[in-house]
């Protein structure tokens, strides 16, 4: 059975810094691209950054872009989320997924995705 459990979510004051992992098991965890995902209240799910297999290629989204970081332990098979300079508008869920942006978002056959961690910016 192949499972996502993300971890390390919390309450943070806006400026402050978390970070996110994302255990894998259940998987060939080195042939997936990995991605995150944030859904925030009331809204849709939202593609955060995706790592390539080797960890060698990250992108991001432009509301993430040089505040997170992405990375990933193949041999843990784990990926990490830095959040840094966080901001109100960061809160959400955050969900990892297999897969790149288009589909873990979409979440086509065959994608996975964990249950998420709630995050919450708030002075």
């Amino acid at each position: 059975e192949v499972q996502l459990v993300e971890s390390g979510g919390g309450l943070v004051q806006p400026g402050g810094s978390l970070r996110l992992s994302c255990a894998a098991s259940g998987l060939p965890f080195g042939a997936y691209s990995m991605s995150w995902l944030r859904q925030a209240p009331g809204k849709g799910l939202e593609w955060a950054s995706t790592i390539s297999t080797s960890g060698r290629s990250t992108y991001y989204a432009d509301a993430v872009k040089g505040r997170f970081t992405i990375s990933r332990d193949n041999a843990k098979k784990m990926i990490y989320l830095q959040l840094n300079s966080l901001k109100i508008e960061d809160t959400a869920t955050y969900f990892c997924s297999t897969g790149d942006q288009y589909s873990a978002l979409t979440q086509e056959p065959g994608i996975f995705r964990g249950q998420g961690t709630q995050v919450t910016v708030s002075s």
